[in-house]
């Protein structure tokens, strides 16, 4: 058995969210073969060396499961982008690149967070390869923390204003751009997060069947799916 989520935002405001996470560690995960995290595992981090209390401890529950034989893969999102080297070996996961091929189900299948398939939302996509540039990477890294998390709080408040403004469809993925990477790396499966929009979606790519799965987030609920030999199944789950 295979689980995946992503989107859920932890913060130290969201103790029901911490809660259900760590007890979906302690549980459910603790029976699974692998773990994957596509993205926007925690709501804000300025870079490693800033990591809180709060972050330890969740770091210090992954790193639990991973002792207890789970395999854990972490991929950044659009919130969580400068997670490093640092955090991934105190929580004893790998990090992966967006996108990442996987074997899951017996399938080759593509996974990734979704931000980038979002390319109708021209102004996120500029601000998206300015962050993501090595040169900004590095200039940000090198800011001081203050500096850093003062910078984080402002993309974040900017950010929701923005998408409040913005059209249901700007902020969903870009049908023509998800054909476009399936096609390209030559899958049938596109699994991802960032909308909070979960669902299958029947597609054709290529004149061939095809499926995108797009993960829940967790706020008001939970979601996970599951991958075993009975096909992929994702489930919601109060958090209380």
């Amino acid at each position: 058995m295979i689980l995946l989520i992503s989107d859920l935002h932890l913060e130290e405001k969201r103790p029901d969210i911490t809660r259900a996470f760590l007890h979906f560690l302690e549980t459910r995960a603790a029976q699974a073969e692998a773990l994957y995290i596509l993205g926007d595992f925690f709501e804000v981090w300025v870079g490693d060396d800033g990591m809180s209390p709060y972050q330890h401890e969740i770091a210090g529950a992954l790193k639990e499961l991973g002792l207890r034989g789970t395999r854990i893969y972490l991929m950044h999102g659009n919130r969580d982008f400068m997670i490093g080297k640092a955090f991934c070996r105190e929580a004893g996961c790998t990090l992966l690149a967006d996108p990442h091929i996987a074997q899951l189900g017996g399938e080759r299948l593509l996974l990734m967070h979704g931000d980038s398939l979002c390319t109708r939302d021209e102004g996120y996509m500029r601000l998206r390869r300015w962050l993501r540039n090595p040169v900004s990477l590095f200039i940000l890294h090198n800011l001081s923390l203050a500096k850093r998390q003062k910078l984080a709080q402002k993309l974040r408040s900017s950010s929701k204003q923005e998408t409040r403004m913005k059209a249901s469809d700007i902020v969903d993925v870009t049908p023509e751009e998800v054909t476009r990477v399936m096609q390209q790396n030559d899958v049938r499966t596109l699994i991802h997060g960032h909308t909070h929009r979960p669902a299958t979606h029947v597609l054709d790519v290529g004149g061939k069947p095809a499926r995108r799965i797009v993960l829940g987030d967790w706020d008001r609920q939970g979601w996970v799916l599951q991958v075993d030999e009975s096909g992929f199944h994702q489930t919601s789950f109060d958090l209380n």
